[in-house]
């Protein structure tokens, strides 16, 4: 067995404002919906959104970890656009350049790459 991929589900109180956010604000597309949950992309990144209880977690305790390219010029538009910077983008210890923001119920979507070290000059 190889996996392909993976999609983090994020419960969600309200799932048509969630889809909203993530699309108006967050700059993802809306890939499915499915009664009430829905996927949602941005790259080759998938979240799926949840707004029904089966599975009995709480709304707004999840977290995503985004691995991107470069992340300063999103963070900038998405702060435009309104988004809830919880961290600003920083060089962290472990080697990466990321920055935490929060959806409308609190779950939180950290977007990182890695750090560029400088060339050594010869």
């Amino acid at each position: 067995m190889k996996a392909l991929s993976v999609a983090p589900v994020l419960r969600v109180s309200r799932l048509d404002e969630a889809v909203r956010h993530y699309t108006g604000v967050l700059g993802f597309k809306e890939d499915f919906r499915f009664g009430e949950y829905a996927g949602v992309t941005l790259g080759e990144a998938t979240i799926h959104l949840c707004s029904h209880n089966f599975q009995e977690r709480a709304i707004g305790q999840g977290a995503v970890f985004v691995f991107c390219d470069a992340i300063d010029g999103y963070c900038e538009e998405i702060r435009q656009k309104g988004a809830r910077i919880r961290v600003e983008p920083e060089d962290r210890p472990y080697g990466m350049r990321d920055f935490t923001v929060l959806d409308p119920d609190g779950n939180c979507l950290n977007f990182g790459c890695e750090v560029v070290k400088p060339q050594p000059t010869p």
